[in-house]
């Protein structure tokens, strides 16, 4: 049964099917246990001025997911299995704008690749879940869902934490093999744990941030305190869910607490020893706080709200640029009643250099100021449950801390589509 259903799910994209029978066909296969999708994320990069040269770039990612429930597949109640395949192709915006922390979130180096695949089990009790495999931090880790609408890289994961260890923790584009246990003490609790490989299985540049170092692990630990609609005991049993794809509401407000650390060993980006080598450390920390909150919401209708989130990060300045990372900002949606679905935003993200950076620049001779900051502006135009338009400006000062380079104004048309 396994078999045929997942070769059935690949016909399903295969095929020439219209659209209520490809609907049908999801359908049928979600109720024997494969939930297949195919997502395409694209987006018109124009930096219109500043920077290091004006240009224009195209960023495209395609997803095929795959979901297997264990209880009807295998008769293994519990279990579930997920697998992703990765397409990038496309510019680097990056490259004339000079930024460091990344206009454009779906930005990278081509490449096609497995990017998840994992195997999760989630007790009777709902209140626990394990997790391993090949696996996204991101997709549980340093998450806000206020924040999530922006394009800016930043929003996603600071840079103090996704520029850190010798290729990048186990996030968008390369992950890393790993497992995750999660534990729900109550309803409003989630403690969530991680060991994962300290550099990701493959590499889209194939280069190593540290060349010849020592990769060791990294662990990752966050608690969050949640408030959900319903959370006061009346949804019995599914207050308990946990994993991904757990299900469950979507939360009024969040407040996470996380922490990282390294095994490994790394190379200052300064300090040299008596030999004028550079001096070696042995592991790499930081921690973060997330905050998201509903700062409003209507009485009449439950879609209007509005969030404001906090995001605020400490790295390791010795072996990483960045040392510092503080993010804010405010989301509406639901506000207008012929576009419900609909979201506007409006976010800061600033990131400051590490005086080991600074002091490795100096030597060179290469101007350099403290911080890099953007100022995001978007609108997320939902235009029917498959497809959603994205147009976003961002303003980027002292793009990647250079002090010759003019302030960016960036300009972008995303968009998704999903089947």
């Amino acid at each position: 049964m396994l078999l045929q259903t997942v070769i059935a799910s690949t016909a399903l994209f295969c095929g020439q099917a219209s659209s209520d029978e490809i609907d049908d066909q999801k359908a049928r296969l979600t109720r024997e246990g494969v939930t297949p999708a195919l997502i395409y994320d694209g987006s018109a990069v124009a930096n219109t001025s500043g920077g290091i040269r004006t240009g224009t770039a195209y960023v495209g990612n395609l997803r095929l997911q795959l979901a297997l429930d264990g209880n009807q597949q295998l008769r293994a109640p519990g279990w579930t299995a997920f697998f992703q395949v990765l397409s990038i192709h496309g510019g680097q915006p990056s490259n004339f704008i000079g930024d460091a922390q990344g206009v454009n979130s779906y930005a990278a180096k081509p490449a096609l690749r497995f990017y998840e695949a994992w195997g999760q089990y989630s007790s009777q009790s709902g209140r626990w879940s394990l997790l391993a495999g090949r696996y996204d931090l991101n997709s549980e880790f340093y998450r806000l869902a206020s924040s999530g609408l922006f394009l800016n890289s930043s929003f996603g994961m600071g840079p103090e934490f996704s520029q850190s260890g010798i290729g990048g923790p186990s996030i968008f584009p390369d992950t890393s093999f790993g497992a995750r246990f999660t534990f729900k003490p109550n309803a409003s609790v989630l403690i969530r744990t991680a060991v994962m490989d300290g550099a990701p299985a493959n590499r889209a540049d194939g280069q190593s941030r540290f060349p010849g170092q020592k990769e060791g692990l990294l662990l990752v630990s966050e608690i969050a305190f949640l408030t959900r609609p319903g959370s006061d005991g009346s949804q019995g049993i599914a207050k308990y869910r946990v994993g991904r794809g757990a299900n469950f509401p979507a939360y009024d407000d969040k407040l996470a607490i996380g922490a990282w650390h390294y095994t490994g060993t790394f190379r200052d980006l300064s300090l040299v020893d008596n030999k004028g080598r550079p001096l070696q450390h042995e592991g790499s920390s930081g921690a973060y706080v997330l905050i998201d909150r509903t700062l409003l919401r209507s009485a009449d209708n439950p879609k209007a709200r509005l969030s404001g989130f906090l995001q605020y990060g400490v790295g390791d300045g010795r072996i990483t640029q960045f040392d510092s990372f503080v993010a804010a900002g405010l989301t509406a949606s639901g506000f207008m009643t012929s576009r419900p679905d609909d979201t506007f935003g409006v976010a800061l993200t600033s990131a400051r250099n590490g005086s080991h950076y600074i002091d490795s620049l100096e030597r060179q001779a290469i101007p350099t100021t403290g911080r890099e900051t953007s100022i995001e502006a978007t609108y997320l135009l939902q235009v029917n449950p498959r497809l959603a338009i994205q147009p976003d400006i961002q303003y980027v000062i002292h793009p990647g801390t250079n002090t010759t380079r003019a302030n960016a104004t960036v300009v972008q048309v995303h968009f998704q589509w999903m089947l």
